[in-house]
């Protein structure tokens, strides 16, 4: 048996993506749950973790309501993290699983588990460093943001200190769970990734945003340079 939590963050208005995540989740012998997300369209603000005034000075937008749900929905997963007391491995409803997946997470929960967080799935490419060769992957330390959370491996200890370093929502959840400077951790990965992302609609609207110019851009970096100067932990470090 193994020592493995696995929840699948799915709202419950989602009824066609809870059922393709079912069936995904059927090819495999990992025992796993539904874990109810926060739905952005039922989300009343002001929201007491979401600074939306320093979220528009330091990113020079708001984020959605669906970002939100987002976060808080991985939130909720980390808490039941701690609670639990066990690894565990977090999907949002979208995920694929590529023929690898449970061999990877066998090897990850016993024979190599110097990790804190491991990336199960990306949305960009990135340049990489090898941590371990294990033969058909490799564990390696992406060297950019490569975005996403579809899946994603992490431990009690670290679920605990990315909920402290959350207690204010100041980005979109695939940002901040990169966000060393805030949190401390190091986010590994498989690569090739034992996971994927389907082409389902996405539940998170996320528009296209007008690039910041002008006066708001200037106004932006010059708050981005007091956070960075005199902040204690700040969003935007050098």
């Amino acid at each position: 048996m193994r020592n493995l939590q696995t929840l699948v963050i799915s709202m419950l208005r989602s009824p066609d993506r809870r059922q393709r995540a079912s069936e995904e989740l059927a090819k495999t012998t990992i025992d796993w749950q539904f874990l109810d997300a926060v739905d952005g369209k039922l989300l009343e603000f002001p929201i007491p973790e979401y600074d939306a005034k320093k979220v528009e000075r330091l990113l020079g937008f708001s984020l959605m309501a669906g970002e939100v749900g987002a976060f808080l929905s991985h939130k909720k997963a980390w808490q039941a993290c701690i609670d639990q007391n066990k690894p565990t491995l977090i999907f949002e409803d979208d995920f694929i699983l590529f023929p690898q997946f449970e061999k990877t997470i066998d090897y990850l929960l016993n024979e190599y588990t110097e990790w804190n967080l491991v990336r199960l799935q990306a949305l960009e490419d990135s340049p990489f460093n090898v941590i371990k060769d294990v033969g058909t992957w490799v564990i390696a330390k992406n060297q950019i943001d490569a975005l996403g959370c579809t899946a994603y491996l992490v431990k009690p200890a670290a679920a605990l200190k990315l909920i402290e370093g959350a207690r204010s929502i100041y980005e979109p959840i695939d940002h901040y769970i990169e966000h060393k400077a805030v949190h401390g951790l190091s986010f590994l990965a498989v690569r090739p990734y034992p996971s994927g992302i389907s082409r389902t609609p996405t539940t998170v609207y996320r528009p296209e945003r007008t690039p910041t110019r002008g006066w708001k851009k200037m106004r932006r970096s010059i708050y981005r340079w007091i956070d960075r100067t005199f902040s204690p932990h700040p969003w935007f470090p050098r």
